[in-house]
């Protein structure tokens, strides 16, 4: 039975598709579109990758992707560096590892969502606050009553502006 490397490369000869014209069709960098053909999967560092490759790769090529990925699958599975996942413990990376997978599982969307509910909120509370601290006080408390001096140099000419209701 014919690995995948070799069931890729040889329905890609049999289709008459040079590597380039696959990486540019796939958006896969050429070098690992040669790796995968050379089943060099140490050029890669993580199986994810390899996988999704693959999968766009056979796409591509009209296999069949599920027994193609099964088959991959396989293979990753006899390698020592891919046979398990790696693990996802908090304990082994250090605070910013644990910050990053934090913020990753985040919905961004619900939170900022919140946050322009609470910058609301927030605006309303200070605008009430400021109301009432405004209906209650004088805004002319302090203020001496004006005088009225002529611009004439008539001198003797100072009348007083009579006072307004409500002003002391």
């Amino acid at each position: 039975m014919a690995t995948v490397a070799e069931q890729l490369r040889g329905a890609r000869e049999a289709r008459n598709l040079t590597i380039q014209q696959v990486a540019e069709i796939t958006k896969i960098r050429a070098d690992h579109v040669r790796a995968i053909e050379a089943g060099d999967f140490d050029a890669f560092s993580a199986p994810v990758y390899i996988r999704g490759f693959v999968r766009t790769y056979s796409v591509l090529l009209k296999l069949d992707v599920p027994a193609v990925m099964a088959e991959l699958d396989a293979e990753l599975n006899q390698t020592r560096r891919f046979s398990e996942p790696p693990p996802l413990s908090e304990k082994q990376g250090g605070i910013i590892d644990t910050l990053m997978l934090g913020l990753s599982r985040f919905d961004w969307r619900k939170g900022a969502v919140g946050l322009g509910l609470l910058c609301l909120l927030a605006v309303a509370i200070s605008m009430y606050f400021n109301y009432q601290r405004n209906k209650t006080s004088n805004p002319l408390q302090g203020v001496k009553a004006p005088m009225y001096q002529s611009t004439q140099s008539v001198s003797g000419d100072v009348l007083a502006v009579p006072a307004t209701p409500g002003r002391r």
